[in-house]
C-alpha cells in the first residue's frame, strides 16, 4: 500500500476502528503497543479512552517517552476525545497522579466537560475542512477545549466550544469519528500526514 503508515496506539479506546477508517482512506495502518512498534510510522493515532487510564498505560507499556520524542520532532497525530487531552498544553480539572499532556497543541482542555456517559450524545457539526456536508459527532465524556493559542486553527464548534482543531500536523478532536461510517475526518489526517513527509 502506498502513502503513509499510521499507528494507532492500542492500549485502551476503539482503535480497531480507526485502523479500519484509516484503512478504508487507503493508508497503511497499524496497532502500537510497544515502543518497537512505533518504528517505522509516519503519524499516530491517539484514541478515546479514559485520560487517567490511558497515561498509566502509556507509562507501564514504555510509549510515552518515545511518543513525546517522535511528537516533538514533529510527527504529525490525530488525538480524539482522550487522545485530545493527552495532546493539549493545559488540562484545567488534573487528577491526582496524572501525567502531564504531551503539550503539542496549544489549548487548555476540560475533560469530561459535557457531564458523565449518560449525557453523551450525537450532534450535527459544520466543518468546512472536510465538506460542505454536516458531520455526525458522536460525543461520550467528552472534554472541550476552552481556549485555543494563536496558532491553532479551530476546524469545528459546538455551541461555544471548540471540537476539532489544528496546529501543524496535530489533529484534535473532542468526539469520536471512528465511531461512523463517515470517513471524511480521517481522511482529513491522512492527507495532512502526506502534506507533511
Amino acid at each position: 500500500m502506498n502513502g503513509p503508515t499510521v499507528g494507532v496506539v492500542a492500549l485502551q479506546g476503539a482503535f480497531a476502528l480507526h485502523i479500519d477508517a484509516l484503512t478504508d482512506c487507503g493508508t497503511a495502518a497499524r496497532a502500537v503497543r510497544l515502543p518497537a512498534d512505533l518504528a517505522g510510522c509516519d503519524a499516530v493515532v491517539l484514541p478515546g479512552g479514559e485520560s487517567t487510564t490511558m497515561g498509566k498505560l502509556l507509562d507501564t507499556s514504555g510509549l510515552r517517552d518515545p511518543l513525546r520524542e517522535r511528537l516533538a520532532a514533529g510527527m504529525p497525530a490525530f488525538g480524539t476525545c482522550a487522545g485530545l487531552i493527552l495532546c493539549v498544553t493545559e488540562v484545567l480539572d488534573p487528577v491526582p497522579n496524572d501525567a502531564s499532556p504531551f503539550g503539542v497543541v496549544d489549548a487548555v482542555a476540560r475533560r469530561n466537560a459535557y457531564g458523565r456517559q449518560v449525557e453523551s450524545f450525537e450532534t450535527d457539526l459544520a466543518i468546512d475542512a472536510i465538506g460542505p456536508e454536516p458531520f455526525r459527532a458522536v460525543f461520550i465524556r467528552a472534554p472541550v477545549m476552552e481556549s485555543v493559542g494563536p496558532g491553532v486553527d479551530v476546524l469545528g464548534w459546538q455551541n461555544d466550544h471548540a471540537v476539532l482543531a489544528r496546529q501543524g500536523p496535530v489533529l484534535v478532536g473532542s468526539f469520536h469519528p471512528e465511531l461512523t461510517g463517515d470517513r471524511r475526518i480521517h481522511q482529513y489526517f491522512v492527507d495532512l500526514v502526506k502534506e507533511s513527509m
